[in-house]
C-alpha cells in the first residue's frame, strides 16, 4: 500500500486558492488572503493509494483568484505526468502554470512530491523529513478531506509519527491559526458551540457568511443558502492526534437475558384441501409446546376462526429460533393420531420482524415434507403475531372479505418471498475443528492412562446442526481436541426458508450427558442475496469461532448457557472448518429421494491451504492505566492477560502443535525478513523464535477511595505481545472495517444532526447535508478499495459474491446520498432523516463479515490466578493496514475498556458497577509489518525490552518508561443533575457525584429528596500528572468518569448512573480567554445498564500547572456563600446567565390518592418547588369531601438561566398533613423540561379569526376533517351531503380570498326526483335502490363508518406507500420517475372504482352511498387529542424506588395519585397590552376565563358497542366476556349478560350513571370473564378520565354528528342543540357572531357558511330551523335526549327450501354382482350449517345405470341470520359437558353432496356442489350441454360465472355440477344435480308451509324411477348368458381343467399297484 505526498512551498504572485487532484481526490489548500507577490502556503496533502501508480498518471494543481461574490477566477494550471515520481520517489519541482489556452504565464509554483510504493521498492518517508513541517491534514477524520472539510476548518493538526521525539514548533504554528470550525470541540458524543470562533459566548455556532460565500463560489453558483453542506468537522472520534478511541457508554450485556414473548395466533379457516371427505384438525405448535383446534366433519375448507396464546419468558435468541408449525391432520382422535395432511413452518423470528410484528389474515401454503413431489396440500388462513415486552399491537384494516380471498394476493409469506417455494436441499459439510477445551477431569485422565497407558484428550467431539426445527449430528471423534470429520449434514426444506438462522454447535459426546462446546448461528441473510443479482446461500469453507465460558474444566459450569450461543462468550472454545451450500430440487425427476430425513453423508475432504496461507501474526498490548477496580477484589495482587484464539491463554488453553508453523513457514522465510524493513539477518533469526509474553506482572492494588482501588501504572507501563499463526483473511476484514468507518462517521454525523434539532441549532439541514456528501465520497471509496486482491486462490463464492452485492449496494447508496443531498431542504429534513437512518442499518448488515478469520482478543483480568472479569475486543478493530480506511478503529489508539463480569454474573446491578477501567493501547497485524506498531503511543517514552532483545530494534518492548510528564489541575464543574432514578422507597434521592480522572477521585455534597439536585459544586483536583507529550495531551485528554451513587444511611451507597465526558485543556502558554475558555455547561447523558438514567450539566477544564507553579492558573472566587463552608460554587463565567422568570401554577385538585404507610391521606397540599424557590397550595381539608383546592391561581419569582435548555425541572410533590404538625410525603413529580409551559407573547399580527380557528379546531378535528382557512375576505362555503367516499378524494383547501364553494348536501328535491325516478324505473333499477330508513338502524352507521375507517387507513397506507416508492425512485433516479409516479397513482383509484362496479349485490356498498356516518378514531380518543390536556395538565404522583432488575417497577405501579394543574413560566415583566386586556383579572395572570372547579354533578352515558381479540382466559381457548363499569361508587357489574364463548363479543349496550365531579371522574371501563365456579377473571380493563374530556376545549363530551335531525337512526345526540354550542363557542373565543341571515346564510367572523334551512319531523311535515346552518359551522371547525338504542343486531329467522329434483351422469362406482353392469345407488345429502348438524340425505334411487337419478325431495333448512354481517348464528353446546350454549357466526355455504349407498360397507363419496348463499352460481337452464359444459367452465371458472344472491333473487332453479378430486388431485366432473332453492323469511314460511321430503303440504310427486333393480329375474336366460359367457368364462375354464387333471392322476394312481405287479411277476 503506498502512500503520495506532495508539498506546495510557495507559489508566485498575487493569488488565493489552489486546488490538486489526483485519482479523481481534490484537495483544497486555504485561502490566503491579500498576498502580495508571493503566496506561502506550506501544507502537506497525501493521498494514499490502493494500487502502485501508473506512471502515466497525472497531478494536476489550479491556482484560483478567490472572490467573495463572483465564482473564483482560474489564474493558471499546473499539470505533471508522474512517471519521474515514480521512478525516484522524491522530486522537487518548480515550474511555470498555464492558462486555458495552454500558453505559459508568468506565475510559477514550487513543489516537492514524493512517493512510497506498495512494496516498498520506492524509497520510505516520513513527515519529519518533509521539509520539517507537520503533515497537515484537515479535520475530518485525518483522512479524505472534503472540499468543505479543508474550507470549513481552518486549524490543521499535526501528527507525529516518530515516537519519542516532539517537533514543538511545528505544532504550535499549526494549533495557532484561529479558525471557523464549526463544531470543533466535542465531547463524547455532544455538540456545543465552537470554541474556536472568535464570539460571544452564547453564540451558537453559525458558519459565518464569508464561509458560505466562498462555498458557493466555489461551486460557481449564486448563494443559495439551501444548497450549502457542511462536512463532518466534529472532533469526537476525529481527535486532533486521533491517539484514542471513543468509549462505549452502555455497560450491562442484554444479550442472553430472559424476557417475556407472547404468540398468538387465530386459525381462521382453511380452504383446497386435498382429500376426500375429511375431518380436519389444524395443530399449532411454537417451540415444544402444541395446540390443537376442534374438528370439523366431512369439508374440505373447515371454518374455525379459534385463537391460540403462547407464553413464554426466553432470551430473545432463543425465542426468535423457535419454529411456529401449523399441521392440518386428518381424522383425529383420542385412539389414532391422525394422518398429516400438509404443514407449515417459519420461525418466530421472521414475524417479528414484519411490520407491526405480526400477519394478518394470511394464506399459509401446506405442502407435505414427506412427499416433496406432491405439490401443495392446501390453504390455511390465519394471524400470526409475537409481542416482546412493550410491544402494542395494532390490528391492521383490511379492506372487507372478498379481498381476503384472494388468496395468492395474501400469502403468508414476507415480502420478496416467491409464491412458489421449491425444495431444495442444503449441504452443511463439516470439516474439523481446532483448539477444543479439556471436557474431563484430569484425573480421569490419569485413570486412563493407568489403564490403557496412553494419554488422550479429554474430549469425545461430534456435531449438531440445527434448522428449521430439523437437527442433524456427525458422527463422534473419540478423544480428540483436533478431530476430523469430513461429513456433510443434508436438510432437505422449502427455499427461501422461513427460519433465518442455522444453528451448528460442537458438542461433547458423554455416558450422562452430552453438553455444548460452543455454538454457532448462521444467518441465512448473510450469506445469500435475494435481489436479481443475488445468490444462493453459499458460505466457506472457512473457519468459525466458538465462543463461551472460560475453558477450565469444572464439573458445574455456571456460564454453560454461554456455550449454548445465549450471550456474549468470555473465551475462546474452538474453532470449525466447515461449508455450506444449497442446490434447488427438481421435483420431477424420478429418481429423486423424496424423503425430508436429515441425512449425514461422507463429504471429501479439502486442502490445507483452501482457507488461506498461514501467516503470522503479532499481537502487542500495553497497559498504560488500570483505575476503578472493585473493591471485592482490590486485596489480592491483580494481573491481566490477553489471549487471541488459544495463543497467550496459560491456565487452560492448550499449546499448538509446533509443527504447523514449520510447514508453513518453510517457504516464505527469505522474504519475510526483507520486509521487514531496516532489520538485520541475525535479528530476524532471533525474532523468529521470539516467546510470547501475553500477561503482566501481578500487582497490588492501592486505594483510590472507599469503593474503588487502581494499580500503580505510573511511568512504568506494562506490555504484553503474542505471536500467532492464523490463515491469513485479512481482506475480509478490511472490507468490514471500511464500510463499519463509513457507518460511524454516518452515525456520528446523525447524532449531531439530532443534537442540533434537539438543542435547535440553526441550520441542521446543511449538517445533513454534509453528511450525505461524506457518505457518497466513502462509498465510492469502498468500491476502489475493496476490488484489490480479488484473485485469491483461498477466496471462498461468499467472498466474491458479498464483494459484487456490497459494492453494488454501496454504489448504489453513494449515488442515492447525492440525490438525497441535493433534495435536503429545512422543511423535507425530517423525512430524509428516517431515510439515511436505513442507510445507517444497511451498513451495519453489510459490514458484519459471516466468514471468521481471527478470533477475537479477550483480556482478562486475574487476581490469585481466577478469571474475575474480563474486556472481549473485536480482532478487526484492531487490525493493521497500511491503507487508513481499512485500519481497525482501535488499531494503535488509546481505548478506554471497561471490564465487565462473565455471564449472567454481569446482569443487573452488577453488571452496572465498574470492575475495572482500563487504558489499552493494541496493535495487531502481520509480523512482517511489524516495524510501527509503536507509533500510536502517546510520545516521551523509553522501551525496556528482555535481555534477549535487547539491542534489536524491533523487538518489542515488556514494559515502557515514560521520561516526559505533564502536571495538570483538574476542575469539576457540577452544576446539575435532572431526572435521576428514584433510589428509596420515598420515590426520590439522596444523590452525589463521584468524578474520577487517573487515579483520583472526589465527591459532591450529598443533596437529599430530590431527583433533581443543584449541587452548584466546583471540584478541584490537584497534581494530576498525566504521561506523554504536551501538545498530544492538549487534544487527547484521558476521559473523566462520572458516576451517581445515592447515600443511604445504613449500607453502602447505591449506585444510579454513569456518563463521561472529556475536559477542555489549557497548556500553560495559552491565554485563559475566550473562544475555548472559559468552557460551556453541557449535558451528558447518563446511563444505568442499557437504560437512560438522567442528565447531567456540567463543565470540565484541565488546566497545565506551568514552571510557575499554580500561581499562573486562573483564580478560583473563594466560596461566596458562608453557609457552605469549604464547598466551592461554580465560577461566574461557567454558571449560567440568570434572567428573573415568574412561575405562576395552576392548582385544579388532586386525584386517586393511595394510602401512605397504610393511612388514607386526608389534608394534602402541594409544594412546588423550582431552583430553590417555590409555592404552597392550599391546603384541601377534606380530601374525601372535595379533592379540589380553593384558590386556583398561585405564583413565585425565580431567577433562571437565559438559555432556556438549562432550565432546572420543576419538583411537585404532595405531602399529607398529619395532627401535631407532622408531615407525610405522599409522593412527588419532576417537571423535567419547562418549555412546553413558558408563554411566549403572541405575534401583534395574527389576527381573531386564527385564535378562533385554535378553539375550533378541536371539534372540527372530533367530528371530521377540518378545513384549513387564512383570515382575510368573506369565504363563502355552501354544505350539501355528498358522498363519502368522494369526499376523502376531494379536500378542498380554502385559500384566502377565494370564493371557494365547499357542497355538502344534497337538496330535498333531488331526493324526491331520485324516488320519482326510481318508482318509475321499475326493475332495472333494483341495484341502485336506497335504503329503507326503517331498515337502517344505529349497526348500519357503525358498520359504514368502521368501512369509511378502514378505507381511509387504507389509503393513507397506500399514500405513504407510494410517496415512500416516489421517494425510492426519486432518489434512485432522479426525477426520471416522476411520470411513472403519477400513472401509477391514478390506477388503485381506477381500480376501486371497477371493483365497486363489480360487486353491485354487496349490501354495505350500495348503502355506503346515503348512511350518516360516525368518525371512528382508530386509536384512542386521549392519544389523538394528547390526553385532553390543552389547558388542565395530569401529572403522575410516584412514589417507590425503581427496581435493580430489568423488570423494574413500571411507572404505574410507582403511581400513587395524581395532581390536576399547570403552569406557566415567563420572564418578568410583561408587555403592558396583556395585562390591559378587556377582562383581564390579574388573581389569575395568565391562567384567564378558566371554569370554575366548584363540584359539578353530570350524567355519563356509557355505551359499550363490542370487545375484539380479548385474551382466551378459560382452558378451551375461548371466554365468556361481561362487562364492569366502576364511577366513584357506581360499580355496574353486566354478569347475568355475559356472552358464552366468544373472544370478539359484541355487547352493544348503554349505561347511564349520575356522577359529581371531581370526586367522581375516573371511569374503569373493564372487561371480565364469567366463571361457573370459582372468582371471575379480568380479561383487561381501560380508563378514562371523564374530566379532563369535560373541561377540555376539544370539547369532547359528545361526538358532533354531521348532519342535525330529530328522528330516526341519526337522532342529535347533544343535550345542546348545534345554534347553542356554537353560539358558546363565539363567545369563548371572542369571535364576532354568529349572525344568520336570510338565504340559509350565516356570518361567523369573516366568513359566510350557506346550507339548507329545512327539516322534516317524524311526520314528514317540514319546519324552518337554524340548527343546519349552525352545524354546517360547528361541522368546520338542560333536557337529557333519551339514549340511543344500540342492542345488538337480531338475527332474521329464514328458511331455506332445497328441492332435490333429479341427477345426471353421477358416475358409477358398482359392478352388478349378476349382470356386471356398472351402476350406482344414488343419494344426495344437503346440509347448511357448518358442521352437518341439520344434514339431510334424500331416498335412495338404487341401481342407476346412466348415471340418471329421480328424486323430488324437498329439504328444508330453517336459519336464523344477520343480514349486516352476512353471517348465519347458531347456538350450540361445544360438548357433553359444556354449561351452556355457544353462539357461532359462520359464512352462509349451502352444500349438496352425491354419495353411492352400501348396504354393508360404509356409503361412497362420489362429489359435492358447494356455495355461498350470497353468491351462488347461475345454474345451467337445461341439462342438454353435455357435463363437459356445464362442468369445465363450471369448474375451473368458478369467479367469473354470473353470481346470484339467493337472498336477493329469492328463487332459484338450474342444474349444477357435482366434483372431487381425482388421485392427482385434479378437480373431476361427477355428476349433476338439478334443484330449486327458495327463500323465505319464517313469516313467509309460515304462511305457505311446505313438507319435508315429499309430505304435506304442498308435497312433490313421486319420481319415476325404472325398475331396473331386479332385471335379472325377469330375464333369466339373460342373466345366466352373462354369468357364463361374460363374468365367470376363465373361471369355469380353468376349473374344468383342474378337473380333468385331477382325474388323471387319480387314474394314475388307481392303475399304478396292479401294473407294477404285472411288470414285477413278468405277467
Amino acid at each position: 500500500m503506498g502512500e503520495f505526498g506532495i508539498f506546495c512551498k510557495y507559489l508566485l504572485f498575487r493569488l488565493a486558492a489552489g486546488e490538486e487532484q489526483k485519482n479523481g481526490l481534490s484537495f483544497y489548500t486555504r485561502v490566503l488572503e491579500n498576498c502580495e507577490d508571493e503566496a506561502r502556503f506550506d501544507e502537506t496533502f497525501r493521498w494514499p493509494v490502493a494500487s502502485n501508480i501508473d506512471g502515466n498518471e497525472i497531478l494536476e494543481i489550479q491556482v484560483f483568484n478567490y472572490s467573495k461574490v463572483f465564482t473564483n477566477r482560474l489564474i493558471g494550471t499546473f499539470r505533471m505526468v508522474l512517471q519521474k515520481v515514480v521512478e525516484e520517489g522524491q522530486v522537487e519541482v518548480t515550474d511555470t502554470l498555464i492558462d486555458d489556452n495552454n500558453s505559459a504565464i508568468q506565475t510559477s509554483i514550487s513543489i516537492e512530491i514524493r512517493y512510497q510504493a506498495l512494496d516498498g521498492t520506492v524509497g520510505t518517508w516520513n513527515d519529519k523529513e518533509f521539509l520539517e513541517t507537520p503533515s497537515v491534514r484537515s479535520e475530518g477524520d485525518g483522512r479524505y478531506p472534503l472540499e468543505t472539510e479543508s474550507l470549513l476548518s481552518g486549524h490543521r493538526q499535526g501528527t507525529d509519527s516518530s515516537p519519542g521525539k516532539s517537533n514543538q514548533q511545528s505544532a504550535e504554528r499549526s494549533f495557532r491559526r484561529a479558525g471557523k470550525g464549526v463544531f470543533s470541540a466535542m465531547k463524547l458524543g455532544k455538540t456545543r458551540p465552537s470554541k474556536d470562533d472568535h464570539r460571544k459566548q452564547d453564540e451558537p455556532a453559525v458558519l459565518e457568511a464569508e464561509d458560505l460565500d466562498r462555498k458557493a463560489m466555489r461551486q460557481g453558483c449564486g448563494l443559495e443558502p439551501d444548497t450549502i453542506s457542511l462536512a463532518s468537522v466534529t472532533a469526537v472520534t476525529t481527535n486532533v492526534s486521533n491517539k484514542r478511541s471513543k468509549p462505549d457508554i452502555k455497560m450491562e450485556p442484554s444479550a442472553g437475558r430472559p424476557m417475556d414473548y407472547q404468540v398468538s395466533i387465530t386459525i381462521i379457516e382453511a380452504r383446497q384441501l386435498v382429500g376426500l371427505n375429511m375431518d380436519p384438525v389444524v395443530c399449532v405448535e411454537v417451540g415444544e409446546e402444541k395446540k390443537y383446534t376442534s374438528m370439523k366433519e366431512s369439508t374440505n375448507c373447515p371454518y374455525y376462526n379459534e385463537y391460540f396464546v403462547f407464553d413464554f419468558h426466553v432470551p430473545p435468541d432463543v425465542m426468535f429460533d423457535k419454529i411456529i408449525k401449523l399441521s392440518v391432520i386428518h381424522s383425529k382422535n383420542l385412539l389414532r393420531s391422525g394422518t398429516l395432511v400438509g404443514s407449515f413452518k417459519m420461525d418466530v423470528g421472521t414475524v417479528y420482524t414484519q411490520p407491526e410484528h405480526q400477519f394478518y389474515h394470511k394464506w399459509a401454503i401446506l405442502s407435505d415434507p414427506e412427499d416433496l413431489t406432491a405439490g401443495l396440500k392446501g390453504y390455511l388462513k390465519c394471524d400470526v403475531a409475537v409481542l416482546g415486552k412493550g410491544d402494542n399491537i395494532k390490528t391492521p384494516h383490511k379492506a372487507n372479505e372478498t379481498d381476503e380471498d384472494d388468496i395468492e394476493g395474501n400469502l403468508l409469506l414476507p415480502d420478496g418471498v416467491p409464491p412458489e417455494r421449491q425444495w431444495a436441499r442444503f449441504y452443511i459439510k463439516i470439516y474439523r475443528a481446532e483448539g477444543l477445551p479439556r471436557m474431563n477431569t484430569s484425573i480421569m485422565a490419569n485413570v486412563k492412562k493407568a489403564f490403557t497407558g496412553e494419554n488422550k484428550d479429554l474430549v469425545d467431539p461430534y456435531v449438531q446442526v440445527v434448522f428449521a426445527g430439523q437437527k442433524g449430528k456427525t458422527t463422534i471423534q473419540k478423544s480428540s481436541y483436533e478431530p476430523l470429520w469430513n461429513e456433510q449434514i443434508v436438510f432437505t426444506e422449502m427455499f427461501p426458508p422461513l427460519c433465518k438462522r442455522i444453528k451448528i454447535q460442537i458438542r461433547d459426546s458423554d455416558k450422562v450427558n452430552d453438553v455444548a462446546i460452543g455454538t454457532h448461528f448462521i444467518d441465512l441473510r448473510k450469506i445469500s442475496n435475494e435481489g436479481d443479482k443475488g445468490f444462493l446461500p453459499t458460505f466457506g469453507p472457512a473457519w468459525v469461532n466458538m465462543y463461551g465460558s472460560t475453558r477450565n474444566y469444572t464439573l458445574m459450569d455456571e456460564h454453560q448457557e454461554l456455550n449454548e450461543g445465549l450471550g456474549e462468550g468470555v473465551s475462546f472454545r474452538a474453532r470449525l472448518l466447515m461449508s455450506l451450500a444449497v442446490e434447488i430440487l427438481d421435483t420431477t425427476n424420478p429418481e429423486i429421494n423424496s424423503s425430508t430425513e436429515v441425512q449425514v453423508e461422507q463429504a471429501t475432504s479439502i486442502a490445507d491451504n483452501c482457507t488461506g496461507k498461514m501467516e503470522e501474526f503479532f499481537l502487542f498490548g500495553a497497559f498504560l492505566e488500570a483505575t476503578m477496580i472493585d473493591r471485592k477484589i482490590g486485596d489480592k495482587p491483580i494481573n491481566f492477560e490477553v489471549t487471541i484464539g488459544n495463543y497467550g491463554n496459560q491456565i487452560d488453553g492448550i499449546s499448538k502443535p509446533i509443527l504447523r508453523r514449520k510447514k508453513e513457514g518453510g517457504d516464505g522465510d527469505e522474504e519475510e525478513s526483507e520486509l521487514l524493513q531496516n532489520s538485520s539477518e541475525d535479528e530476524g533469526d532471533e525474532d523468529g523464535e521470539l516467546a510470547s509474553v501475553s500477561s503482566s506482572q501481578p500487582v497490588k492494588p492501592l486505594v483510590t477511595d472507599r469503593n474503588y482501588f487502581h494499580l500503580p501504572y505510573f511511568e512504568k507501563k506494562p506490555c504484553i505481545y503474542i505471536k500467532s499463526w492464523w490463515q491469513d483473511q485479512r481482506r475480509r476484514l478490511y472490507n468490514a472495517n471500511i464500510m463499519d468507518k463509513i457507518a460511524d462517521k454516518l452515525e456520528e454525523g446523525l447524532n449531531d444532526v439530532q443534537e442540533m434539532i434537539k438543542t435547535e441549532k440553526p441550520h441542521p439541514e446543511r449538517r445533513l447535508r454534509g453528511v450525505l456528501e461524506e457518505l457518497s465520497s466513502g462509498c465510492l471509496r469502498f468500491v476502489t478499495l475493496a476490488d484489490k486482491d480479488q484473485h485469491h486462490s483461498s477466496r471462498t463464492r461468499l467472498d466474491r459474491e458479498r464483494l459484487k452485492s456490497c459494492t453494488r449496494e454501496l454504489e448504489n447508496m453513494g449515488q442515492q446520498a447525492t440525490t438525497l443531498r441535493s433534495q435536503v431542504k429545512k422543511n423535507t429534513m425530517k423525512d430524509k432523516l428516517k431515510l439515511v437512518q436505513n442507510f445507517l442499518q444497511k451498513l451495519r448488515f453489510l459490514a458484519d463479515e459471516p466468514q471468521h478469520t481471527i478470533p477475537d482478543i479477550f483480556i482478562w483480568m486475574m487476581s490469585n490466578n481466577k478469571r474475575i472479569a474480563y474486556a472481549r475486543i473485536p480482532s478487526k478493530d484492531i487490525l493493521y493496514s497500511i491503507v487508513d480506511e481499512e485500519m481497525g478503529k482501535d488499531c494503535a489508539k488509546v481505548k478506554t475498556v471497561f471490564l465487565k463480569l462473565p455471564g449472567k454474573r454481569g446482569f443487573g446491578p452488577a453488571g452496572w458497577t465498574v470492575q475495572a477501567k482500563m487504558e489499552v493501547y493494541l496493535w495487531l497485524g502481520l509480523n512482517k509489518q511489524r516495524k510501527d506498531f509503536l507509533s500510536g503511543l502517546p510520545c516521551g517514552f523509553e522501551e525496556k525490552k528482555t535481555a534477549r532483545g535487547q539491542n534489536l530494534p524491533s523487538f518489542p518492548p515488556i514494559s515502557l518508561l515514560y521520561t516526559k510528564k505533564q502536571v495538570f489541575q483538574l476542575r469539576a464543574h457540577m452544576y446539575q443533575a435532572r431526572s435521576l432514578f428514584a433510589a428509596d422507597s420515598s420515590g426520590l434521592s439522596d444523590p452525589f457525584a463521584r468524578v474520577f480522572f487517573i487515579s483520583q477521585s472526589q465527591c459532591t455534597e450529598v443533596l437529599n429528596e430530590t431527583l433533581c439536585p443543584t449541587w452548584d459544586q466546583l471540584l478541584v483536583f490537584d497534581n494530576v500528572e498525566l504521561y506523554g507529550e504536551a501538545h498530544e495531551m492538549r487534544d487527547d485528554p484521558p476521559i473523566i468518569v462520572i458516576e451517581i451513587y445515592d447515600q443511604d444511611t445504613v449500607g453502602k451507597a447505591d449506585f444510579m448512573g454513569r456518563t463521561f465526558a472529556k475536559p477542555v485543556v489549557k497548556m500553560s502558554d495559552e491565554h485563559y480567554c475566550p473562544p475555548r475558555f472559559p468552557p460551556q455547561l453541557e449535558y451528558y447523558q447518563i446511563y444505568r445498564g442499557n437504560s437512560t438514567a438522567g442528565d447531567l450539566l456540567a463543565a470540565f477544564e484541565l488546566l497545565q500547572i506551568g514552571p510557575g507553579g499554580k500561581s499562573d492558573l486562573p483564580p478560583i472566587d473563594g466560596p461566596t456563600d458562608v453557609d457552605r463552608g469549604p464547598i466551592l460554587p461554580v465560577p461566574l463565567g461557567i454558571r449560567p446567565v440568570l434572567s428573573k422568570y415568574r412561575v405562576e401554577i395552576l392548582f385544579w385538585g388532586l386525584r386517586d390518592l393511595k394510602r401512605v404507610n397504610l393511612a388514607q391521606v386526608d389534608r394534602p397540599r402541594v409544594d412546588i418547588e423550582c431552583a430553590g424557590k417555590g409555592v404552597q397550595s392550599a391546603l384541601i381539608q377534606n380530601y374525601k369531601k372535595n379533592p379540589n383546592f380553593s384558590t386556583l391561581v398561585k405564583w413565585f419569582e425565580v431567577d433562571l438561566p437565559e438559555n432556556e435548555l438549562l432550565h432546572p425541572p420543576l419538583n411537585i410533590r404532595v405531602v399529607d398533613c398529619r395532627a401535631f404538625g407532622r408531615y407525610t410525603l405522599v409522593g412527588s413529580h419532576a417537571v423535567s423540561s419547562l418549555r412546553k409551559f413558558i408563554y411566549r407573547p403572541p405575534d401583534k399580527k395574527a389576527q381573531h379569526w386564527n385564535m378562533t380557528a385554535k378553539h375550533l379546531n378541536g371539534y372540527l378535528a372530533m367530528a371530521n376533517g377540518a378545513h384549513r382557512s387564512h383570515p382575510t375576505g368573506e369565504i363563502v362555503v355552501n354544505m350539501e351531503p355528498e358522498v363519502p367516499i368522494k369526499k376523502m378524494e376531494t379536500m378542498v383547501k380554502l385559500e384566502a380570498n377565494s370564493d371557494a364553494v365547499v357542497k355538502v348536501d344534497v337538496s330535498e328535491e333531488e331526493k324526491e326526483k331520485k324516488k320519482k325516478k326510481k318508482k318509475g324505473g321499475g326493475g332495472e333499477e333494483v341495484e341502485e335502490e336506497e335504503p329503507d330508513e326503517s331498515m337502517l338502524d344505529w349497526w348500519s352507521k357503525y358498520f359504514a363508518s368502521i368501512e369509511t375507517m378502514k378505507e381511509q387507513l387504507r389509503q393513507q397506507e397506500a399514500a405513504a406507500a407510494e410517496a415512500e416508492e416516489k421517494e425510492e425512485m426519486e432518489t434512485a433516479e432522479g426525477s426520471k420517475g416522476q411520470a411513472k409516479n403519477k400513472e401509477k397513482s391514478k390506477a388503485p383509484k381506477d381500480d376501486k372504482k371497477k371493483k365497486q362496479q363489480s360487486a353491485p349485490e354487496l349490501p354495505e356498498k350500495k348503502n355506503k352511498q346515503k348512511i350518516d356516518e360516525l368518525k371512528v378514531f382508530n386509536k384512542e380518543l386521549e392519544t389523538e387529542f394528547d390526553n385532553f390536556e390543552d389547558w388542565l395538565h395530569t401529572f403522575n404522583l410516584l412514589r417507590g424506588k425503581i427496581g435493580d432488575n430489568d423488570d423494574n417497577a413500571t411507572e404505574e405501579e410507582r403511581t400513587v395519585g395524581r395532581f390536576k394543574g399547570s403552569m406557566c413560566v415567563y420572564k418578568v415583566p410583561l408587555p403592558d397590552d396583556i395585562t390591559k386586556e378587556a377582562g383581564y383579572d390579574p388573581n389569575f395572570g395568565m391562567f384567564q376565563g378558566i371554569p370554575s372547579n366548584d363540584p359539578i354533578n353530570v350524567l355519563v352515558r356509557v355505551y359499550i358497542v363490542r370487545a375484539t381479540d380479548l385474551h382466551p382466559a378459560d382452558i378451551n381457548g375461548k371466554a365468556d366476556p361481561y362487562i364492569a363499569i366502576k364511577l366513584g361508587k357506581t360499580d355496574i357489574k353486566d354478569k347475568e349478560n355475559y356472552i358464552s364463548k366468544q373472544l370478539n363479543p359484541v355487547f352493544g349496550k348503554s349505561f347511564d350513571i349520575e356522577a359529581t365531579f371531581p370526586m367522581e371522574s375516573m371511569l374503569t371501563v373493564a372487561v371480565y370473564d364469567w366463571d361457573l365456579v370459582g372468582t371471575d377473571d379480568l380479561i383487561g380493563e381501560t380508563k378514562i378520565d371523564l374530566e379532563n374530556r369535560y373541561y377540555s376545549k376539544h370539547r369532547a363530551t359528545c361526538g358532533v354528528s354531521q348532519t342535525y335531525s330529530i328522528h330516526g337512526y341519526n337522532t342529535w345526540r347533544d343535550p345542546m342543540k348545534p345554534s347553542q354550542i356554537l353560539s358558546k363557542l363565539c363567545k369563548e373565543g371572542k369571535v364576532d357572531g354568529p349572525h344568520f341571515g336570510p338565504g340559509g346564510r350565516v356570518k361567523v367572523a369573516n366568513r359566510v357558511f350557506t346550507g339548507p334551512t329545512e327539516i322534516e319531523d317524524e311526520n314528514g311535515q317540514k319546519r324552518q330551523t337554524d340548527e343546519h346552518l349552525a352545524l354546517t359551522v360547528l361541522r368546520h371547525w338542560e333536557d337529557i335526549p333519551p339514549a340511543t338504542d344500540i342492542s345488538p343486531r337480531k338475527p332474521k329467522k329464514y328458511e331455506l327450501r332445497v328441492i332435490v329434483w333429479n341427477t345426471d351422469e353421477v358416475i358409477l362406482e358398482d359392478d352388478d354382482y349378476f349382470t356386471g353392469e356398472k351402476s350406482s345407488d344414488i343419494f344426495v345429502r344437503g346440509w347448511l350449517k357448518g358442521q352437518q348438524e341439520d344434514k339431510q340425505d334424500t331416498d335412495v334411487h338404487y341401481h342407476s345405470l346412466t348415471g340418471e337419478g329421480n328424486f323430488n325431495w324437498r329439504y328444508i333448512f330453517p336459519f336464523d341470520y344477520l343480514m349486516a354481517e352476512e353471517k348465519i348464528v347458531i347456538s350450540k353446546k361445544e360438548s357433553m359437558f359444556s354449561w351452556d350454549e355457544t353462539e357461532y357466526k359462520i359464512p352462509a355455504r349451502l352444500t349438496l353432496q352425491v354419495w353411492d349407498a352400501d348396504h354393508f360397507s360404509a356409503d361412497d363419496f362420489l362429489g359435492k356442489r358447494g356455495g355461498g348463499l350470497l353468491c351462488w352460481g347461475n345454474g345451467a337452464a337445461s341439462r342438454e350441454p353435455t357435463a363437459g359444459h356445464i362442468g369445465s367452465s363450471m369448474v375451473t371458472n368458478e369467479a367469473e360465472l354470473p353470481m346470484v344472491s339467493i337472498f336477493k333473487q329469492k328463487r332459484v332453479k338450474g342444474w349444477w355440477p357435482f366434483v372431487a378430486r381425482d388421485e392427482n388431485d385434479e378437480l373431476e366432473i361427477t355428476g349433476k344435480v338439478e334443484a330449486e332453492l327458495h327463500l323465505l323469511t319464517a313469516e313467509e314460511a309460515e304462511k305457505s308451509p311446505a313438507g319435508l321430503a315429499r309430505n304435506e303440504p304442498d308435497p312433490l310427486e313421486k319420481p319415476n324411477r325404472p325398475d331396473t333393480s331386479f332385471i335379472w329375474f325377469l330375464n333369466p336366460l339373460k342373466s345366466i348368458k352373462y354369468l357364463i359367457c361374460t363374468r365367470y368364462k376363465w373361471l369355469i375354464i380353468k376349473i374344468v381343467l383342474a378337473l380333468l387333471l385331477l382325474i388323471m392322476i387319480a387314474l394314475f394312481l388307481y392303475s399304478m399297484p396292479g401294473y407294477m405287479v404285472k411288470k414285477l411277476l413278468g405277467a
